[in-house]
């Protein structure tokens, strides 16, 4: 048995799958999955787990070397902005409308659900190269 790091199965598998360039997405509970794109449900109840909560444990996990959000972050959840600007500083934040983003989605390899209630807490991660 794992003892740290991601012990939900599909996601564990999902990041070690993962080769460079190679998107997922971590999705609040309204954006919609595209079909053909593997979807991981993790929604418990509203808010749980949160955004954030899930971010950090993949981002834990994972070489990330860019993040794409959508515009509409910056007013009507400036919370999660101001997370992700924290979060990953020092890599590249890329902005792109909403309707932009759900498309970008369609070339995931997953789309994890959180249980997050609030707009656009949503984020595309791309994997980046670890050399250790």
């Amino acid at each position: 048995m794992k003892k740290q790091g991601i012990l939900n199965s599909h996601i564990s598998k999902v990041l070690a799958d993962l080769g460079h360039t190679d998107t997922i997405v971590i999705a609040d509970v309204g954006l919609p999955i595209p079909d053909g794109v593997e979807k991981i449900d993790l929604a418990l109840t509203l808010g749980s787990p949160s955004f954030e909560e899930t971010v950090n444990a993949v981002a834990a996990d994972m070489e990330i070397e860019k993040v794409v959000i959508a515009n509409e972050i910056q007013t009507d959840n400036p919370q999660a902005l101001h997370y992700i600007e924290g979060k990953f500083a020092g890599r590249a934040i890329e902005t792109c409308p909403h309707e932009e983003f759900k498309q970008l989605t369609r070339k995931a390899r997953a789309v994890i659900r959180t249980g997050e209630a609030k707009p656009f807490a949503n984020i595309i991660l791309q994997a980046g190269v670890y050399f250790g």
